[in-house]
């Protein structure tokens, strides 16, 4: 009777994945989706330079809009439009390609724009685009620290910076240094949990704290940046870096502790072990793990048979219920380090910044976009 049921149950199973992997969108349908956001976005902010005010007045070339940039340099890698160009060095050129703080800042968050400013300089070899941050990086590297990354969305804030400069100057210090900068992360500071293969956002998350369901505290969006680094890191080393392995191994760890999490709708929780606190919809998690998970596949390291089904799944579910007509984007929680923070997250709610969650969409976009048929 046991087998009969496991049997059924494992019939069931693959008639599911079969129907959600028959659901996979087209290339013309992710692109559609992945134009129709961004329009929304570049027409509501023409002002590339203009600050963004919030409970406070904050300079236009923070972590949030650098993140969007991120995921319109993909974008545009799919569709070459000019005006996606020329819309991100118009940024770069109403800050001056500088960052906030100035070059002497060792904070993740204000050498994320320095991504987008490098990718710039890769297709235009400009060296005003490339000063200042490299300037602050070697200021970094000039001392011994190696501590700075107390929260793991630094890791997707500024490790593809230390792999990107790593690449363009042919200097592997840049990358070692960005190595041991993460493992002070994951494993001094212990952000990382081998026992569920996903990662405390700060040192505030670790045990003794606990969910209110007693499980340990996993932020979805938390954990989504680190994924977001790992592949960004992994696409732009080479091949023979000596650390790959570990980079693949953790990426591989995470992902496949994340698909029985899935949410039945599609997308992942705020809180990853505890549905029950805060629980629901939320797009910006759901699209970096969307995001990690394609490249996986596009790139040979992930079974198409096995994930296709999960990302179709949270890609449509994405695309039809949390994109509005207009463009806006649903389900966006805003800023904030755990689940409570920057609620409620619905489809019509209006986070206090809605760059970032952009970026994360278009990312996922991008990924898809290249599995799609």
């Amino acid at each position: 009777m046991k087998a009969t049921l496991i049997f059924l149950m494992s019939i069931a199973m693959l008639c599911s994945m079969q129907v959600n992997a028959g659901n996979f969108p087209s290339k013309d349908q992710v692109m559609d989706k992945m134009i129709l956001t961004n329009a929304y976005f570049m027409n509501k902010w023409p002002d590339t330079g203009k600050s963004i005010i919030t409970n406070k007045e904050r300079p236009s070339n923070i972590w949030t809009r650098a993140v969007y940039y991120e995921g319109l340099m993909a974008l545009y890698a799919l569709k070459p439009d000019k005006a996606y160009y020329d819309y991100a060095v118009s940024w770069g050129e109403a800050h001056n390609w500088g960052l906030r703080n100035g070059v002497e800042t060792r904070h993740a968050d204000n050498h994320c724009c320095g991504q987008t400013y490098l990718d710039l300089y890769m297709m235009d070899s400009e060296p005003e685009r490339i000063a200042d941050i490299k300037k602050s990086i070697d200021l970094v590297m000039d001392t011994e620290k190696t501590d700075d990354w107390t929260w793991i969305d630094a890791l997707q804030m500024a490790m593809p910076v230390f792999a990107q400069l790593s690449v363009i100057t042919g200097d592997q210090s840049y990358s070692e240094r960005m190595y041991e900068m993460y493992m002070d992360s994951k494993e001094k500071q212990g952000f990382w949990n081998p026992e569920d293969n996903l990662w405390w956002r700060d040192k505030d998350f670790m045990p003794p704290y606990k969910e209110p369901n007693g499980e340990d505290c996993y932020w979805s969006r938390g954990n989504g940046w680190v994924v977001a680094a790992l592949v960004r890191v992994l696409e732009i080393l080479p091949a023979d870096d000596p650390h790959r392995d570990e980079y693949l191994d953790t990426f591989h760890k995470m992902i496949e502790a994340l698909v029985p999490i899935q949410r039945e709708d599609g997308f992942w929780n705020v809180s990853l072990h505890d549905s029950t606190h805060f629980g629901g919809k939320e797009t910006t998690g759901t699209a970096l793990f969307v995001y990690g998970m394609a490249w996986g596949v596009n790139n040979g390291l992930l079974k198409e048979s096995k994930y296709k089904p999960v990302i179709a799944k949270a890609w449509n579910a994405m695309a039809k219920e949390a994109v509005h007509p207009n463009g806006f984007l649903g389900y966006v929680q805003g800023t904030g380090k755990e689940p409570k923070d920057g609620q409620p997250v619905t489809y019509d709610s209006m986070p206090d910044f809605e760059d970032y969650g952009l970026g994360c969409y278009l990312l996922a976009g991008s990924e898809v976009y290249k599995m799609a048929d």
